[in-house]
């Protein structure tokens, strides 16, 4: 039966925490980061978008989505259905979810899933949090089954967590810890046909506290099941991680790059959130958060990348997000239409 699904105290304080970083991330993204060309950066124009003359699209027909946090203000002051509305509009072909409710009235799931199929929307992906001090908390902790029913409900071929894996600390038996619980969601996920994931920040790149040579995204990688637990890299996220984190707390050099923990295992990435940022070392975290578009992110070339991997253009899902759009309606149409406008040639 289909039930109005609570929103999530644990997301919204998550993702609103989000929001008050400042939006930033860094200088230091060598090779997919540098100045932006005014060209590639504009908005793209119709014309552009369709791209006559200008090769094949880098983006794979059918997997732009966005992360509904963006348009939050949105569906609590119109609902669901303008906002879907305006989506189509722009061309997006996937929504993902931050909680099922809104704040012009309530909503079944049946209803919710018909709104998105009616608009041209495959409803892709959840955020739910990881767990709360509240024992009836809706998190995977506490409420398990009740998070993978109303995702079933849905049709979601994917459900997971924007929360860290940080709930036992910051040492490696800590992140271990958690890596087994996450073992317990995909598992329990897998067997209703969907996909757990875990959506990453900045602070999944630090280094753990009881041995600074060992890389905490590291822990989480090698202590989950590839077959039962998948990561939705923020491409913004990790670039920030990576200006925060290129050295050891001894000062020693520790680079990494994002798009090689994607090359390396692209099946445990289905999904990724698409923000972009303009350089700025004096932010604590190396950019500040703009539309999609306007930052230095050379999502041609990170796209190009993943896309060409064996045929892997129909494997992965780009979502658009940012934290704290100056307009979200504004932000989500020339996002959608500058990734449109970006083109490969032939």
């Amino acid at each position: 039966m289909s039930r109005t699904s609570p929103t999530d105290p644990e997301l919204t304080h998550r993702l609103t925490r989000r929001g008050m970083l400042g939006v930033a991330a860094g200088a230091t993204a060598a090779a997919l980061l540098g100045a932006a060309a005014p060209a590639s950066a504009a908005p793209a124009t119709a014309a552009d978008a369709s791209g006559h003359g200008r090769g094949r699209p880098v983006l794979p027909p059918g997997r732009l989505g966005v992360q509904l946090y963006s348009l939050r203000d949105k569906v609590a002051s119109l609902g669901f259905a303008p906002v879907f509305a305006e989506l189509e509009k722009y061309r997006y072909d996937e929504i993902e979810f931050a909680g099922y409710t809104q704040g012009t009235g309530p909503i079944t799931l049946a209803q919710l899933k018909r709104l998105a199929r009616n608009h041209g929307l495959n409803p892709i992906g959840s955020h739910v949090g990881y767990y709360s001090s509240d024992p009836n908390a809706y998190t995977f902790a506490q409420n398990l089954n009740q998070v993978l029913d109303d995702a079933q409900a849905l049709g979601l071929k994917h459900i997971g967590t924007a929360s860290g894996p940080n709930r036992y600390g910051n040492t490696v038996d800590a992140w271990k810890r958690a890596a087994e619980e996450f073992n317990t969601y995909g598992a329990a996920a897998k067997k209703r046909g969907m996909k757990f994931y875990q959506h990453n920040h900045s602070d999944e790149f630090a280094f753990a506290t009881d041995n600074p040579k060992v890389r905490l995204y590291d822990v989480l990688l090698a202590e989950t099941d590839p077959g039962l637990v998948y990561l939705e890299m923020d491409i913004f996220w990790a670039y920030a991680g990576q200006f925060r984190f290129s050295k050891r707390p001894d000062g020693s050099p520790a680079p990494f790059e994002p798009l090689d923990y994607v090359l390396k295992q692209p099946h445990r990435y289905p999904l990724f959130h698409v923000k972009d940022g303009v350089s700025d070392p004096d932010n604590e975290f190396g950019y500040r958060m703009v539309d999609v578009g306007d930052g230095d992110i050379d999502y041609k070339k990170f796209i190009t990348a993943v896309t060409r991997l064996r045929g892997e253009r129909l494997a992965h899902h780009w979502q658009t997000e940012h934290d704290q759009p100056t307009e979200s309606f504004t932000f989500a149409r020339r996002s959608s239409a500058y990734l449109h406008s970006l083109r490969e040639k032939c």
